[in-house]
């Protein structure tokens, strides 16, 4: 029994219907009636013809990349040639198929390849192990397929050789699996061939009733559909199971059957050896005629070569001709030459300043991503600690939640310092211009080092003349940075001695004020040969009294602001006793005293406001803070995670003012407040937003935003911005 016969049949059946059965187009009319031709005269037994159809179906396929082709080319040529006996060349063709079906990573040219590549290597016994393995790889492509014929062949096959070595044992799972695939479809090829191997299996076992019962289930199916090899198959094993079981007249009348359906088969298969061997015949006229034809091809190749050269060498001759000649003109153009790298380099220069300011703006964008990032998580860590403060009865919890809001507050100002740095260095820093309060100003900065300077048990002095206007124009800010800085600086760097802040108006005419700083400490002290390095970046003095030293961006930050303000920084200082830094500010004077307004005085009363909040924030941290921190003001808060969960909350309740998260998933901040606005433009919506607020205030203002609150803020700062929106919302209304 040949257990090739199933696959080989099976695969030219689907060769011939793979034209009607791809989804996929197959480019060109000439391919796809090439492929049809070659597996026609398969069919036909024509095989010179089908050498040559598969053969000129490659090379059109070669020529237009058509992997899918390519592998029915070298399949159909490796049937053929398996067909004619001719092992070595089936074997070769099922393997370049293979390639092909591998690039194409079809299942189901995979397992045609892998079931033909096992059926070579299983016909011989020095590869038969081969062969297993190549059937395993055809089961585990067939089992990713719909199809039950694709899956139950390889398996079929494998069983088949088993049994054909007379290994029962190993072959009875697999024809279990194929029973089981094929138990509801209807293909009586299949079906008789299992019942013939279930047959031989049940023989080879000594079991002769159920292999009996199994060859007449064969035989039965193959007479109905007339399929003669089955039946001649099916008879000679059913012969010699009566014949082991002693029932001899009826063995010799399945005998008589398989000799009247072997005659038939022999008529058949005598058609096919002698078109085989006329084929063979043919094949080998055809090989020789290629062999002459390449020998030809090989000549004109050797004279196409010898042309090359000799063309070669005419182009080598002009090559050293006109060289020459280029040497004559090379003064004339060295020149333009000259004059043309000039124009380059003047074109590489703009680029690479291009580059260099894309790579500055890429920077800025990244500083300010990771700052934002920062201070979203700070912002719940410094509420959170401000709440805990403000409830906490537990005086041993104090110092430790002091510290706790010291080191957020700490690590907010190293992130402030690291992206102001950053925008000086690319130039987005401006000065404003708004009146401020330099009385109240300094009084803030010498209170929010009040916790530093316990911890280092030094004491802070400030000292601010009379003669300095109440109120000044010019960018408090920026001033409360440089201050900060060095006052920082000093406080970090002193121990048990003493910190100083003064300030004194040297002149005062034609509306402007000149303004003298001054920022003193009785600690370390610098020496001389470090005092100009001091102002550079990430430079500092090692401090022994300390864990940590921060990032050295201090003082530069310092240096650089000043030069906002047209001034810079001097120092004194003497090691071991101290240093002072100095510097003058030009600030106007404004025409009017600024009122400093506090928190409270802003406060409105229930019966004039309503004091209900929507907060809307993603961060759920967020939303607990600032709905505590509210809360504790006697708000009435309600929480939405989203812009279109605001929206919603918004037109079914009213609300005395909005908090707006501006970076949101979904629905940003300013688009969910362009939406408010559309039907409701009254109430005030206040951002909050870890950005900058010089980066996007406008953008933030544009869209219908009523004030901005930077995160993380201070309570005192925050409850300000809020009610200066309510009171304005109130006289909104009584207009």
């Amino acid at each position: 029994m040949n257990s090739k016969f199933v696959s080989l049949c099976f695969a030219v059946w689907v060769s011939a219907l793979s034209l009607a059965q791809t989804e996929e187009e197959i480019s060109g009319d000439s391919i796809r009636k090439l492929l049809d031709m070659s597996t026609g005269a398969m069919y036909e037994y024509e095989y010179s013809k089908a050498i040559d159809y598969s053969l000129r179906l490659i090379q059109l396929a070669e020529k237009k990349e058509d992997y899918y082709n390519l592998y029915h080319g070298y399949n159909n040529l490796g049937i053929t040639y398996d067909e004619l006996l001719d092992t070595i060349r089936a074997r070769k063709s099922y393997e370049k198929a293979l390639g092909y079906a591998e690039l194409v990573n079809n299942d189901t040219l995979l397992w045609w390849a892998y079931n033909n590549l096992g059926n070579i290597f299983t016909s011989n016994k020095e590869t038969i192990e081969q062969g297993f393995a190549y059937y395993d790889k055809a089961i585990e492509a067939a089992s990713h397929l719909n199809d039950p014929d694709s899956r139950a062949t390889p398996l079929l096959n494998k069983g088949w050789t088993y049994l054909d070595l007379k290994r029962y044992d190993e072959a009875y799972p697999y024809l279990l699996k194929v029973e089981k695939i094929i138990k509801d479809f209807k293909d009586p090829f299949i079906h008789t061939q299992l019942a013939s191997l279930f047959g031989i299996y049940h023989s080879g076992k000594n079991n002769y009733e159920k292999s009996r019962k199994y060859f007449e289930e064969a035989i039965k199916i193959a007479e109905k559909d007339s399929l003669i090899l089955d039946a001649v198959t099916a008879y000679d094993g059913f012969a010699k199971v009566l014949f082991k079981n002693g029932e001899y007249e009826e063995a010799y009348r399945a005998l008589e059957k398989y000799v009247e359906y072997d005659a038939l088969l022999y008529e058949k298969e005598k058609l096919k050896q002698m078109e085989a061997s006329q084929a063979r015949f043919e094949t080998q006229q055809y090989r020789e005629n290629l062999e002459t034809a390449e020998r030809e091809q090989l000549y004109k190749d050797q004279v196409i070569e010898k042309s090359e050269q000799i063309s070669a060498i005419m182009l080598i001759s002009l090559t050293l001709m006109l060289l020459f000649i280029l040497l004559l003109i090379r003064n004339n153009k060295s020149r333009k030459k000259l004059i043309h790298q000039l124009k380059e380099n003047n074109k590489e220069l703009l680029s690479a300043k291009e580059k260099a300011e894309h790579l500055s703006h890429l920077k800025s964008r990244f500083f300010s991503t990771v700052s934002h990032e920062l201070r979203t998580p700070l912002y719940g860590v410094v509420g959170l600690t401000s709440l805990l403060l403000e409830d906490n009865n537990n005086k041993k919890l104090e110092g430790d939640l002091k510290s706790l809001k010291f080191s957020a507050d700490y690590l907010l100002a190293l992130i402030n310092d690291v992206l102001q740095m950053n925008k000086m260095e690319s130039r987005l820093v401006s000065l404003e211009n708004t009146p401020f309060n330099i009385h109240g100003l300094m009084k803030g900065i010498v209170k929010s080092f009040e916790f530093t300077r316990h911890q280092n048990s030094n004491t802070v002095e400030l000292q601010i003349s009379d003669n300095i206007p109440r109120t000044l124009i010019g960018d408090s800010v920026r001033l409360s940075q440089i201050i900060m800085n060095l006052v920082g600086n000093a406080v970090k760097f002193t121990e048990r001695g003493k910190v100083w802040i003064k300030a004194n108006c040297i002149s005062c005419e034609n509306g402007k004020c000149l303004i003298y700083f001054e920022v003193g400490d009785t600690g370390m002290g610098i020496p001389k040969n470090k005092q100009q390095e001091i102002f550079e970046e990430f430079s500092q003095l090692k401090a022994n009294n300390y864990n940590y030293q921060g990032t050295g961006l201090g003082l530069p930050i310092v240096r650089n602001l000043l030069k906002l303000f047209n001034s810079e920084i001097h120092l004194k200082s003497e090691e071991g006793k101290g240093s002072v830094f100095s510097f003058e500010i030009l600030f106007e004077k404004s025409e009017t005293e600024e009122a400093v307004t506090q928190p409270g005085d802003l406060e409105i009363s229930e019966e004039s406001v309503l004091k209900k909040a929507l907060i809307v924030d993603d961060n759920r941290i967020n939303q607990v803070v600032t709905r505590r921190i509210l809360e504790k003001r006697n708000f009435e808060c309600k929480v939405a995670g989203d812009g279109y969960e605001a929206i919603a909350l918004l037109k079914q309740e009213d609300f005395g003012l909005v908090l707006m998260d501006v970076n949101m998933p979904g629905l940003s901040g300013m688009e969910t407040t362009r939406l408010i606005r559309k039907f409701n433009p009254e109430v005030p919506v206040i951002a909050l937003t870890a950005v900058e607020i010089q980066e996007m205030r406008e953008e933030i203002l544009n869209s219908g935003m009523s004030d901005i609150i930077v995160k993380p803020y201070d309570i005192p700062t925050f409850f300000s911005t809020i009610y200066r929106n309510l009171k304005v919302a109130v006289n909104a209304d009584e207009e």
